[in-house]
């Protein structure tokens, strides 16, 4: 019966550092392939806009004041 046992446990650490390689050479692989997107295709990638959402200041206000007046009834 032990013998099973080892074995079952040499068999789960032998599926477990397969899995363990394989998800490394996944991210190095996803790493590698945006690299290479970003060097060569930097049309591709995206932009992101460093601006504000395009509210304007009194609405921002109003929706602060609603969630402030919200959870002092609600806390």
């Amino acid at each position: 019966m032990t013998e099973q046992i080892n074995s079952g446990i040499e068999l789960m650490f032998a599926g477990m550092g397969i899995v363990f390689v394989f998800l490394i050479m996944l991210v190095g692989a996803i790493n590698l392939m945006s690299s290479l997107v970003q060097r060569y295709f930097p049309a591709a990638t995206p932009k992101f806009r460093s601006e504000s959402s395009g509210l304007d200041k009194s609405t921002v206000a109003a929706i602060s004041a609603a969630v402030h007046h919200y959870r002092s009834k609600h806390h």
